[in-house]
């Protein structure tokens, strides 16, 4: 072997193999990467500008109202509400009904408050005011909650976008900016510190790390933006071709001016009219509109995929969905909803909600202990409510659930529901009247004996 052949192989032979992710590569295929870092450093820079898009978003593009609207519905429906100790969920109920601070509404119509915040803004808080009448709710506006206080404190402490932490990294404190709801225009005041047990901070974070909520809306900013761009210019181009009929052309380039009046032609059907020699015309046609049907409902799709949603809960079209698409849609969306609502609003809201008036009552006297609840959210509506029903009743039959959490569901009260059910036979009874149908009547008469 020569020379040459020797160092030609040694330069033809790997000395180490090379491992690597070619998304962290660069080079022409990874030109316009975005990077993200520390996911709170990302969420302060962003999440005031985020807030304030989404704000506008939510409430002048129809589209993404329509999806918030439906969100802030599938997580709250008409309330959440708490099963369990009978006595204590009847204590519970009769202090949500003046839970608001404002007086506004219950404390049902706070969680569809709490649940826009939390979508729109990508945080909710919640003061816990207590005084002699008991424990009262009052909602604190995300931008509040002072974003420009991040200092290192003395004790070992710190605080982060208006949230402070003791040196162990606790949550100890917000910083809160009074402001009346009159203030027409942005000023600073002095932030007041709240400590951290009378503050609710509800949010889905999206990162390790993270203090401060972000806009679920975040996603679909830029692309809803472009969105109302698009239709903004195709409304335009239609208008434009409307106000054109048609256009002359002079195919002999004679530039004489063409002395016939079209505008006061009758075009009624079957009309043929005859024009001069050398003169054509060209009736308008927007071509901008033939072929965009199918782009905006792709741009549409694309929306709905960053808010995490089906086609239809954004833009209402059912034209092309049928049972089976409907119920495959849902599924996933649905599960989505069971985590926020199990892993965020109740481990956030629901339950520290619960003990801080549960302990108001033992500490007032009027229960005794302070018993433990399970939250259940509203139940689904069925497309099709008969066979909703007959998997609840094979469920009940099964034992893989009971009356309670089926009544729960439902947002009823299981022990008023029997008291009522109770009194309706009791006076059916009395009237001689019966609306369970012959067949349950026998069957209702029929099965003691058989037994």
């Amino acid at each position: 072997m020569g020379t040459l052949t020797r160092i030609r192989d040694w330069f033809a032979t790997p000395k180490f193999q090379v491992r690597r992710f070619d998304a962290a590569g660069g080079g022409r295929r990874a030109h316009g990467f975005g990077t993200f870092g520390r996911t709170q450093t990302e969420v302060s820079g962003a999440a005031y500008t985020v807030r304030s898009r989404a704000r506008a978003l939510a409430v002048n593009q129809p589209f993404l109202a329509n999806a918030v609207g439906n969100w802030v519905g599938s997580l709250f429906g008409c309330g959440i509400v708490p099963t369990g100790d009978a006595e204590a969920v009847a204590h519970f109920n009769a202090w949500a009904e003046n839970a608001d601070f404002d007086g506004r509404t219950d404390f049902w119509g706070l969680q569809a408050d709490i649940a826009r915040s939390l979508v729109v803004d990508g945080e909710s808080f919640v003061q816990l005011v207590y005084s002699d009448s008991g424990v009262k709710l009052r909602l604190i506006p995300a931008e509040l909650v002072d974003e420009s206080r991040t200092a290192e404190l003395a004790n070992g402490g710190y605080v982060v976008n208006g949230v402070e932490f003791d040196a162990s990294g606790q949550r100890v404190a917000y910083w809160v900016r009074p402001q009346k709801p009159n203030a027409a225009f942005e000023s600073y005041a002095p932030p007041v510190r709240v400590p951290a047990a009378e503050i609710r901070h509800i949010f889905r974070p999206i990162g390790v790390g993270q203090v401060r909520g972000i806009s679920w809306l975040a996603p679909v900013i830029i692309p809803a933006n472009e969105f109302d761009a698009i239709q903004d210019a195709l409304s335009v181009g239609v208008k434009v071709s409307a106000m054109h009929a048609g256009f002359l052309v002079d195919l002999n380039s004679t530039g004489e001016p063409f002395e016939g009046d079209l505008s006061a032609v009758d075009l009624t059907p079957g009309t043929v009219r005859r024009l001069p020699q050398g003169v054509d015309i060209k009736f308008s046609s927007p071509e901008q509109t033939r072929e965009t049907a199918a782009f905006l409902n792709f741009q549409l799709r694309q929306l709905a995929a960053g808010l995490g949603i089906p086609d239809h809960m954004l833009s209402g079209d059912l034209s092309n969905a049928n049972y089976s698409s409907l119920r495959a849609g849902l599924l996933p969306f649905r599960q989505r909803c069971e985590q926020v609502q199990y892993s965020v609003l109740a481990t956030q809201l629901l339950n520290p909600i619960w003990r801080a008036v549960m302990n108001f009552a033992l500490l007032s006297g009027e229960l005794k202990s302070v018993p433990r609840c399970e939250w259940l959210p509203p139940a689904w509506q069925q497309v099709d409510p008969e066979k909703a029903a007959e998997a609840d009743k094979l469920e009940l039959e099964a034992g893989l659930t009971s009356r309670r959490k089926l009544v729960a569901a439902r947002g009823w009260s299981i022990s008023d529901l029997d008291a009522e059910i109770a009194e309706d036979r009791a006076r059916e009874k009395s009237l001689g009247l019966n609306f369970m149908g012959e067949a349950n009547a026998q069957k209702a008469v029929q099965t003691p004996a058989a037994a």
